[in-house]
């Protein structure tokens, strides 16, 4: 794994020569990910930097999509790359640009470059998202170098909401940078972030001084900054767990197991992305468990709760989980007996308001768990009732 500094000394960067290297390997579609702590860093100068390099190697590279934000040094770079032209396509009366998916499939080149990966794709086009463009690019048989920023992260949407005041809505699922061959970090100093800020290197001047007391304030950048160094190491660590799984070499004398519990009545977005960092960083699988009661068995659960269900499923498979439905009459002691079974050593429940008279009314879930399982660490995330988070 590879830390950059956005500076002129090549030695901190990988050379043209590992590249092809590592493009030449295995015959398979390749998947490079430039992660930065937040726009103006250089993730897309440095995407461009490798391109021209491997391109005076030899190797045939082209520009699916970029994104220069009118900057110059970026233009620059843009110029002497072969580009696959842009699709067109009128929404509401206003033409846009998005990636032509089809066009860089069928122009086959070896390697495409991609910017601006969280992009959510104009209605009507063929896939919605970007990230899903560069996944079918990579089933082409194409590599694919990208680039986007920590806080789009779907597993980090909840700590970059309390770090920056802003809920981001674009976001890319933990599946994708796992499916990445390599996360390489590009890294800048908050200072230095700051100071090509001021200089009109990231935004317009009009929008300098709203983002230097905002988004860019230093406590922001630095707690980013360290959340994409963080992200990078766990990319390296569950990399390395894989390996010594293909290789058959020894793991972890205690294999760690992850259980999210999530039920039929308001989101789990808030716990299913608790329970996929926790795994990312123990670098190990997980498992989405629902028990379905008698009361919530097809045709007798509320169709409102039944399309929640649905809805946070899918959510967690998005986030790589292994969704396990339970049955029985009582769902403590389906989840107990599940986690007692497979071993679990982490468990993640959420828990909304309720008042001491209905806890002991009906008693607690999670009450009952920690009796009864000892071994497993334990971890509750207030829900807020069943608003979705």
């Amino acid at each position: 794994m590879v830390s950059l500094n956005k500076t002129p000394d090549a030695d901190a960067r990988p050379t043209a020569e590992s590249l092809l290297a590592k493009e030449q390997e295995a015959g398979r579609a390749r998947l490079r990910v430039y992660l930065g702590a937040a726009p103006g860093v250089g993730k897309t100068y440095q995407m461009l930097e490798e391109a021209h390099l491997l391109k005076r190697q030899g190797v045939d590279i082209v520009i699916g999509f970029i994104e220069p934000h009118g900057r110059a040094d970026t233009e620059a770079l843009i110029r002497d790359l072969e580009r696959v032209p842009l699709r067109r396509t009128t929404y509401r009366g206003v033409t846009l640009e998005e990636m032509d998916v089809e066009a860089v499939v069928r122009r086959q080149p070896a390697i495409a470059i991609v910017d601006e990966l969280a992009h959510t794709n104009v209605p009507g086009s063929k896939n919605r998202k970007r990230y899903d463009d560069v996944l079918e690019i990579l089933e082409g048989g194409i590599s694919v170098i990208t680039a986007f920023n920590v806080q789009h992260i779907e597993s980090l949407n909840d700590a970059i909401a309390r770090i920056t005041g802003v809920r981001v809505r674009e976001t890319i699922p933990d599946y994708f940078l796992r499916r990445a061959d390599e996360v390489v970090n590009v890294d800048v100093s908050v200072e230095s972030l700051r100071t090509r800020l001021r200089q009109g290197k990231i935004y317009t001047v009009e929008k300098i001084e709203q983002a230097l007391s905002n988004f860019f304030r230093k406590g922001n950048l630095s707690a980013l900054r360290e959340l994409a160094l963080r992200q990078v190491a766990q990319d390296q660590a569950a990399k390395a767990h894989d390996y010594r799984e293909r290789e058959g070499l020894e793991q972890a004398a205690i294999p760690e197991k992850v259980m999210v519990c999530i039920a039929s009545r308001g989101s789990a977005k808030k716990l299913l992305r608790t329970g996929s960092r926790i795994a990312g960083r123990l670098a190990s699988d997980w498992y989405a468990v629902y028990v379905e009661t008698p009361q919530e068995e097809l045709g007798r659960i509320d169709p409102e709760d039944h399309a929640r269900l649905m809805e946070n499923i899918q959510f967690a498979e998005e986030l790589g989980a292994k969704v396990i439905k339970l049955k029985g009459r009582r769902v403590a002691d389906a989840l107990i007996d599940f986690a007692r079974r497979e071993g679990i050593t982490h468990v993640v429940f959420g828990q909304s308001a309720r008042s001491r008279w209905d806890i002991l009314l009906k008693g607690s879930v999670i009450n009952r768990f920690l009796a009864e399982v000892r071994g497993a660490t334990v971890q509750v995330v207030p829900t807020g009732g069943s608003k979705p988070d």
